[in-house]
């Protein structure tokens, strides 16, 4: 009897998308959203808190950087592991830490208390970006992968931004505990949903060596393939050098490509994390109530929710680091045009939208682009070694604001700063050489 050989790589690119496939973006976009109100949240409750604590700016800054260094640590614990034992398992442990510690927020008596949950928060928010990366990556057809990964990546954008119509909602009446308390509920009430329908990926399980029998169901179960009793699986990837994948990264082939990628999110991370971060702050201290600034600082949020998927068609049709490029040096000349206007201007709030519209449409084209640069045995590494170290921005963007703000510097200082990281993540992504790329693609 002749075996069958199937190629998963080639079967999901030849097919169209399943429903299955749907509700696996679905899902996907439904975590990242909840992972977006995690992360925004504290943005929208430092005025709230430090007033209650009678703490400064400057001391609220640690609690805003718990969760980033969390986050950049569950980020580069979580892709080594996902490698070994799978991407599934990781996810819906990452989903379960990061909604209970979240929840706990809510309980915190002092900022020392406060600095320790959101850091335990963040080492489950950073374990579940780039596990759902990677798993949708895994199954969707490269002809639209940058599209729809933008997609499920304006589920975080989303969510940024409904957090702070929430909080404006929430706060006056409630307080700031209240918001805490729905911000952890959302992700463990839908928890069960996610045990039940979401798959390991069938990509790994080849990768792996599991049995023929488990990837074939898995495979039927996504993608509706009728697969033939006795068929072997295989994935057309390039050899991986070496069995640590960390090491992979930067050996001859990847590193050049690998190092551009964590310049680019380091740099793009520091921008949107200080304006998201400290922006309802600025405002309110213009002499505007929080619920305006809330409602302003979610405009950067929606801005880049249509950027995302602006930025993810172009990359589905154009070199792709070039477009991530563009929207990077739009997005410092929008940051500038930030700076140089009043909070009590009329072109204020365009801005604000104009430059979320390019600087997180711009990273969220880098979650997008990161996955099809590695092949399977070292993905998720990849991914989520680029996730972690760019994490480093956020922290440095979240601790910078609350500094810059302690010694005096102005409102559109502050702001127009961030053009420089915004021009220098723009060079780095497109100093990536197209030909290294091509040599990589998953």
């Amino acid at each position: 009897m002749t075996t069958q050989r199937l190629d998963i790589r080639a079967q999901i690119n030849e097919r169209k998308m399943t429903g299955y496939q749907w509700l696996l973006l679905v899902l996907c976009f439904m975590i990242v959203a909840t992972d977006g109100i995690d992360v925004a949240i504290m943005g929208f409750l430092a005025p709230g808190i430090t007033k209650e604590w009678g703490i400064s700016k400057a001391a609220f800054g640690v609690v805003m950087s718990a969760a980033p260094i969390g986050l950049a640590l569950g980020a580069l614990l979580v892709g080594p592991m996902s490698d070994r034992f799978g991407r599934k398992k990781l996810l819906l442990g990452s989903v379960f830490l990061f909604g209970v510690f979240n929840l706990l927020c809510a309980f915190a008596e002092n900022t020392t208390q406060l600095s320790l949950l959101r850091f335990l928060t963040g080492l489950g928010l950073g374990a579940a970006m780039p596990s759902t990366t990677t798993l949708l990556s895994e199954y969707v057809p490269e002809r639209s992968r940058s599209m729809l990964l933008a997609t499920m990546f304006t589920g975080f954008n989303l969510g940024s931004a409904l957090v702070g119509f929430g909080a404006a909602a929430i706060l006056p009446e409630h307080g700031w505990r209240a918001v805490l308390i729905v911000g952890g509920a959302i992700p463990l009430v839908c928890l069960p949903l996610y045990i039940l329908l979401i798959p390991e990926s069938a990509r790994f399980l080849v990768a792996r060596n599991a049995s023929p029998d488990r990837i074939a169901r898995t495979l039927r179960r996504v993608v509706g393939s009728e697969i033939a009793t006795g068929t072997t699986f295989t994935i057309s990837e390039p050899a991986v050098p070496g069995k640590q994948p960390v090491r992979t990264l930067l050996s001859t082939g990847y590193r050049g490509m690998t190092l551009a990628l964590w310049a680019t999110y380091f740099m793009g991370l520091l921008v949107i994390y200080l304006l998201s971060g400290w922006l309802p702050t600025l405002i309110k201290d213009a002499g505007l109530p929080i619920e305006r600034a809330a409602n302003l600082t979610a405009l950067f949020q929606l801005g880049g929710t249509v950027g995302a998927l602006v930025v993810g068609y172009c990359m589905d049709r154009f070199a792709p680091h070039r477009v991530i490029g563009v929207a990077y040096v739009t997005g410092a000349v929008f940051i500038v045009l930030l700076a140089s206007g009043s909070v009590m201007s009329s072109m204020f709030a365009a801005y604000v939208l104009l430059a979320g519209f390019c600087m997180s449409g711009a990273q969220t084209g880098l979650n997008a682009f990161a996955p099809q640069c590695y092949p399977t045995l070292v993905r998720a590494t990849g991914v989520s070694w680029m996730l972690g170290i760019g994490r480093f921005g956020s922290i440095t963007g979240s601790m910078a604001g609350g500094l810059l703000l302690s010694i005096g510097w102005s409102f559109s200082a502050v702001i127009a700063i961030l053009a420089i990281p915004a021009t220098v993540a723009a060079i780095s992504i497109v100093s990536t050489k197209r030909a290294q790329l091509r040599a990589v693609t998953a």
